[in-house]
């Protein structure tokens, strides 16, 4: 599958809360001359979903399988630092050791700092792409946890995906990259980043704010004006953050660069955030 028969993007904005269907949101589109948001939702909404965390991630897990000449840009960390893993050799290694390795959530983010003597490491990729927090940050462990042992474990233990830029591009399978919508406003659109999470109308100004810069750069168009107007109404800003997900995913496609982004360093290990 060439980048340019991709044409379906996803872009998931993720939670490891116990609700996670209604934390999680998925925006969808088409590229064209330009990446056309056509859906947004929460994954409650995707097929045998439904609130809790267990019962949503095995619907998204399964929705990602199914689908085909697609990426899905998801927003957790997809690896550790060098020094805190255990199999240096390869990251599927380390994805389908990761369940035996870490029982729970607690357990990771304590064997993790216990490694790195209660410091926060972070992989090269954070300190490149200026992600906030280390992937086992207090404010990200769960998510980190949770996205490698209910998503991309299976997911890479049954080959019914690719992820990038770890394992190679198989025309016939998704592919799944690692996003960070912060760090994509941060690095691409320094000037947008007005606090938007929240309920006041600052907020929801600073949303649309944020959508109107991004159609006017040409790189995304949402013509319906429901899908719109969901975006601009979900005070978390988590819909608005998916859709930024599906814009990075969307612009690593486009980039030849990006796409073939050399592994052969502690990217190959540690993974990559496509910005």
């Amino acid at each position: 599958m060439e980048a340019t028969n991709c044409r379906r993007v996803y872009g998931v904005d993720f939670s490891g809360a116990k609700d996670a269907g209604k934390k999680i949101w998925i925006a969808s589109g088409v590229i064209e001359n330009t990446l056309r948001i056509e859906e947004c939702h929460r994954a409650d909404a995707l097929p045998g979903s439904g609130k809790s965390r267990d019962q949503c991630l095995v619907a998204l897990r399964d929705f990602i399988a199914k689908e085909d000449a697609c990426a899905f840009g998801l927003d957790f960390p997809f690896g550790l630092p060098q020094a805190l893993v255990k199999q240096k050799e390869r990251w599927e290694d380390f994805v389908l050791s990761f369940p035996g390795d870490y029982s729970s959530p607690e357990e990771f983010r304590r064997l993790c700092r216990e490694a790195s003597g209660g410091r926060e490491l972070k992989r090269i990729t954070d300190q490149k792409s200026k992600t906030p927090f280390s992937p086992y940050n207090l404010r990200l462990y769960r998510q980190t946890y949770y996205g490698i042992r209910d998503v991309l474990h299976p997911l890479v233990r049954d080959q019914l995906a690719c992820v990038l830029p770890m394992q190679h591009a198989l025309p016939d399978r998704p592919w799944i990259m690692e996003i960070c919508p912060a760090s994509t406003l941060k690095l691409r659109w320094k000037d947008t980043c007005s606090p938007y999470k929240g309920r006041t109308d600052e907020h929801r100004a600073a949303r649309a704010s944020i959508l109107e810069r991004l159609e006017a750069t040409g790189a995304l168009s949402i013509p319906a004006q429901a899908v719109r107007l969901k975006i601009l109404e979900d005070r978390g800003g988590d819909s608005l953050d998916s859709v930024i997900a599906a814009l990075a995913t969307s612009r690593a496609l486009r980039d030849p660069a990006l796409l073939a982004v050399q592994i052969s360093n502690a990217y190959a290990l540690e993974g990559y955030v496509y910005v």
